[in-house]
């Protein structure tokens, strides 16, 4: 999903776009024992409640696609008889109204789901009337003929409010604070099937996490049948060996300096595509060449990102570059430079030692203190 999919479905948690049938739910204490449930028509909700449900269902679609929000797909044996899918598509199609289902998708999250204090695992049904959309783009809403149906779950911390002192209006008196248990906002969710293309895709699942290098690949293979992708921190490291390797003695500053630049221009031309942008290995390869990489060194390239990545798997761009920073370090010496102006920088050979020299113009503080030009 991109994020113009995820904002459409984020815009139905509200009481006017409202198209939830039924709620579910299970708190389970740290001993992972089912303490309390729920189960009934949303609608049925009141008003007060049914806000606090749309704020956490509105956070199981938030953060960065490609970081927070992750589209995976099943492997094939998962959309086989029996798989992953099959199970999640007879929750979904049984409208949340058969127990015995319902049960048994708590117990596989409650088996696979790692936290060691109580939560709240939350599951919605949801019908939503896609409304067609004129040559305009403008939504019409008495056209729609496609419905989008599916489930998301979220997965809430719930924890006991602090200490403290409060006001009692009752008694008009300072009091110690009655300490209750708190149901968080999610740290953990899905939505399936995956909404693509203003309609549903059976072979994808969005999910989310609230921390990206937090993915809990048991949950992601266990509950949701997917494989683990790399998280945002992984793909940047990931690229970063492949450069290394690739590149060997030939990784100078320059060539590295051209990666970075070449990267940010690429992202530049595709930030108004709801799409994140994605490098597979052809598009890496041509960005080393763009930017100077030797054509010797490009023979091993395929291996290396083949190795590490895979044949068919891609990095997103924005989780490989650095667009707010660009960073020189030593052992002892860290220099940040403007991305923007990473020309003011370069490497030299001077009196027989390698040395970075910095072109100064006008301005030059130590400590806050502005140096003389003398």
């Amino acid at each position: 999903m991109n994020k113009k999919d995820v904002l459409e479905i984020r815009k139905q948690f509200t009481p006017e776009n409202c198209a939830i049938t039924r709620i579910c739910g299970c708190y389970v204490n740290h001993e992972k024992e089912k303490k309390a449930e729920l189960k009934k028509a949303f609608l049925s909700l009141p008003e007060e409640e049914a806000f606090k449900y749309f704020d956490i269902f509105r956070h199981t679609l938030s953060g960065t696609v490609g970081k927070n929000l992750l589209t995976m797909g099943f492997p094939l044996e998962q959309e086989l008889p029996g798989g992953t899918q099959e199970f999640l598509l007879k929750l979904r199609d049984s409208r949340l109204e058969d127990d015995m289902l319902i049960e048994e998708f708590y117990d596989k999250v409650i088996e696979n789901y790692d936290y060691p204090e109580n939560y709240y695992i939350i599951l919605i049904h949801s019908v939503y009337d896609i409304p067609g959309k004129a040559y305009d783009g403008m939504e019409m809403f008495d056209t729609s003929d496609t419905v989008y149906e599916h489930i998301l779950c979220s997965i809430c911390p719930v924890n006991l409010t602090k200490a403290g002192l409060a006001y009692n209006a009752a008694t008009n008196n300072i009091e110690d604070r009655v300490r209750d248990w708190f149901v968080e906002l999610p740290v953990r969710g899905f939505l399936f099937p995956s909404f693509e293309d203003r309609g549903a895709d059976l072979h994808y699942v969005l999910y989310y996490s609230k921390k990206p290098e937090e993915l809990q690949p048991g949950f992601v293979e266990n509950v949701l049948g997917s494989q683990t992708p790399l998280t945002a921190k992984d793909q940047k490291t990931t690229f970063q060996s492949i450069i290394s390797a690739t590149l060997g003695e030939a990784c100078d500053y320059e060539t590295v300096r051209n990666i970075h630049d070449n990267l940010n221009e690429m992202l530049e031309e595709s930030k108004e595509s709801p799409d994140p942008l994605e490098l597979s290995r052809p598009d890496v390869k041509r960005l080393l060449e763009r930017s100077g990489a030797p054509k010797e060194r490009m023979e091993r390239f395929d291996r290396d990102f083949t190795e590490t990545v895979g044949e068919q798997k891609t990095l997103l761009a924005s989780n490989i570059a650095s667009g707010k920073t660009f960073q020189i370090e030593t052992p002892d010496v860290t220099v940040k430079v403007n991305p923007e102006r990473s020309d003011l920088v370069e490497t030299r050979m001077i009196d027989g030692r390698r040395c970075l020299v910095i072109a100064i113009d006008d301005h030059l503080e130590v400590n806050g203190i502005e140096i003389s030009k003398k």
